[in-house]
């Protein structure tokens, strides 16, 4: 049983998957640099913007942690599991969280980020 609150531990997992989608990006843009792409601005551009939104929002998330003497450690990995030490307020809890579960998890942050937060700005905005 965790003594850390939902709204606390999903904190804690932010601070886990965000530095992992935005190393996938910082990849990404590495592949679009060395590409053929006839026009790579367009697609440079939506990554870096991305890339600054969700820095912004980890900005967030670790200001929130250190206020609130949050703190998360990775503490081994294997082929299956990564198991992830979480500090709340004096407490410890280990947590293991299965690899494809958290590759799951940072391809869904990666949709939301480069396509779905994106969808309520369009309709919102009047038709043509």
């Amino acid at each position: 049983m965790t003594r850390i609150p939902e709204e606390d531990r999903n904190i804690l997992e932010q601070a886990i998957y965000l530095p992992m989608v935005l190393t996938i990006l910082n990849r990404d843009l590495t592949v679009i640099n060395k590409s053929s792409f006839k026009l790579p601005q367009p697609y440079l551009n939506l990554v870096e913007e991305t890339m600054k939104v969700i820095q912004k929002e980890l900005s967030a998330v670790k200001l929130y942690m250190s206020k609130n003497k949050l703190k998360v450690q990775q503490l081994k990995r294997d082929e299956a599991f990564t198991m992830f030490l979480f500090l709340y307020k004096g407490y410890e809890e280990q947590h293991n969280y299965f690899n494809p579960r958290i590759r799951n998890k940072v391809q869904e942050l990666m949709d939301y980020y480069l396509y779905k937060r994106h969808i309520s700005n369009y309709t919102k905005s009047p038709k043509n």
